[in-house]
């Protein structure tokens, strides 16, 4: 996958990967779902799965995976449609020469006339206090390890159009409805540091669709992404996809009349939910849009390192 500008560039896939996805049945396995105290968001599989070596160098210019990595992820996909068939279910897999151990996985729905891209990204990614290394990686290689904790990162983004070719999907251009998130810069020398409000905008429209004092830290649903409106679902199903994807249409259908106004509001203080927009906004909300989250808890505790970890119920 390459980003330019505004639209998502899908170069490789593979089909031996996809026959693996395709093959996956309506069989679900238990899962539970939990952030780390970093705020990294995994599942706990009631088994374990086993990453191998993986390179660690790739030339993003070479946009074909070498077949040894292809087999890599073909049997770390089969592992996780055993351990959560459910996650990995009705996707297509494609490569990306950016993120190589993060591969990515897609779904494309459409709402009325709106199409939305479902991204998955597995985070292959050693975490020492997470797994159970088998052998040493190198400076050329990751460690080979053994883990009941997979780290992923789902998100809906709205498209504004599918490229394809012969059928062949090549592109997603996405439907940016931010003009500019970037405030300006703070601090002197080698500590100039960028600002960005993509955080403040996140917790702005996660806090506007949520009912009034809910509280999902660490665990925001609506997020500034791709400058546009995005999606983090957690609902890793594909009955959790299908129930979701319409909240992102209808929110974006909400926030499209308002967005200028939330940005110019939105750059010169930090998200508060006294600015006059939010509360303007806050106050047309209809209620029934809070009976999604009337279930959703998320509760903190300590693992067994005596860290921070938060559980999501609903």
């Amino acid at each position: 996958m390459e980003q330019i500008s505004n639209e998502i560039r899908v170069k490789y896939s593979d089909a031996a990967i996809n026959s693996v996805l395709g093959s996956i049945g309506d069989e679900t396995r238990p899962v539970s779902r939990h952030f780390s105290q970093s705020e990294d968001f995994f599942l706990v599989l009631d088994g374990e799965y086993s990453v191998p070596h993986i390179p660690i160098h790739h030339d993003v210019r070479v946009s074909v995976p070498g077949a040894s990595y292809l087999s890599t992820i073909k049997g770390i996909t089969e592992q996780v449609a055993g351990l959560a068939p459910q996650v990995l279910k009705d996707l297509s897999y494609f490569f990306d020469p950016a993120e190589i151990l993060r591969p990515c996985f897609f779904q494309i729905y459409r709402v009325e006339e709106s199409h939305y891209l479902y991204l998955l990204r597995l985070d292959l990614m050693m975490r020492a206090a997470e797994a159970a290394v088998r052998e040493k990686g190198t400076n050329d290689v990751t460690p080979w390890y053994t883990s009941r904790k997979l780290f992923l990162e789902d998100t809906i983004v709205p498209l504004q159009e599918v490229v394809k070719d012969n059928g062949r999907v090549t592109a997603f251009r996405i439907h940016e409805t931010i003009s500019q998130t970037w405030i300006g810069e703070q601090g002197r020398g080698y500590f100039v540091q960028g600002i960005w409000m993509d955080t403040d905008l996140t917790k702005f429209f996660s806090k506007l669709f949520l009912p009034p004092a809910t509280r999902t830290y660490p665990y925001y649903p609506y997020l500034c992404k791709y400058k546009t409106v995005c999606h983090s679902l957690v609902a890793l199903s594909p009955e959790g996809r299908r129930r979701r994807v319409p909240h992102l249409h209808r929110a974006m259908q909400f926030l499209l009349p308002h967005m200028e106004e939330i940005q110019e509001q939105m750059k010169n203080t930090s998200f508060s939910e006294e600015l006059p927009v939010f509360r303007k906004l806050k106050a047309n909300v209809p209620p029934a849009w809070y009976e999604a989250w009337s279930s959703f808890r998320v509760e903190a505790y300590l693992n067994q390192a005596d860290m921070r970890e938060f559980k999501i119920e609903d």
